[in-house]
């Protein structure tokens, strides 16, 4: 099925982990036929891996090193990529992480910043550095992804991660409702539990297993249950949806 991004350039943050959401988003990617994916993270080491494994499918790519909550770096990074491919039409916003596992009333005001930062800001400033592009040609879309924790209040809203995460459903749909007249689709994907770095210990599978068992369908997302649905917004099937976040986690959010 030709999902309609043939020939386009994407640009995926945080793509560097080997066992993250980031690095199956590239990889789909490029399966599906975009011209080119570049990859950034803040470890460039792993984003090169990535940026090698998409090379082998055939597809052009380059690795970036940025730290996507600092202005100066998304305002390079961006330069570089359209220096590379002359364009940017799809953007993919899956920088962030847990800078503190306190609860809120016990964290300090330096550790509210640091998740508020690395999963909000880090957003924000990467639309803001793409979107005059994306206007000047009345197209582009964006994808960022959220989280399942800003509505399963058992898994950690007590902290600040599940609180920014909140702030990129909200930014995501004052982002689709000014930007539609510019010809800009901005959607959210909000991950249910999965074995990625965000699950603290070696043995990621065994601790999503046990989450698993909470979720109506019975087991924990994959990297590859996230890539479908983020490739979904980012294609043409996608179409006439706009400011949506989509709840992918077994069922364990009905919203």
């Amino acid at each position: 099925m030709d999902l309609g991004i043939k020939g386009k350039v994407a640009l995926v943050t945080g793509a560097g982990s080997q066992i993250g959401f980031g690095k199956q988003i590239a990889l789909l990617l490029a399966k599906e036929g975009c011209d080119a994916v570049a990859v950034t993270d803040i470890n460039l080491d792993d984003a090169k891996l990535t940026a090698e494994a998409i090379k082998k499918l055939g597809i052009k790519s380059i690795a970036i090193k940025a730290d996507v909550t600092n202005k100066e770096n998304v305002d390079a990074l961006i330069k570089q990529v359209v220096a590379e491919y002359k364009t940017i039409d799809i953007l993919c916003n899956v920088a962030g992480g847990i800078a503190s596992r306190a609860p809120y009333d016990e964290a300090k005001p330096e550790d509210w910043d640091k998740d508020i930062r690395l999963n909000l800001y880090s957003i924000m400033l990467t639309c803001q550095a793409v979107l005059p592009m994306m206007r000047e040609k009345k197209a582009g879309v964006i994808v960022n992804i959220g989280s399942g924790s800003t509505r399963m209040y058992a898994h950690g809203t007590g902290n600040t991660y599940a609180i920014s995460k909140a702030g990129v459903d909200t930014f995501t749909k004052q982002l689709a409702f000014n930007e539609a007249k510019n010809g800009i689709r901005c959607n959210c994907v909000a991950p249910g539990p999965a074995p990625t770095n965000f699950i603290p210990g070696p043995d990621k599978q065994a601790m999503v297993s046990m989450m698993a068992k909470t979720i109506p369908l019975g087991r924990g997302a994959t990297q590859t249950d996230i890539a479908n649905a983020t490739v979904f917004f980012a294609s043409e099937m996608s179409s006439y949806i706009t400011g949506a976040v989509l709840h992918v986690s077994g069922g364990s959010v009905l919203d």
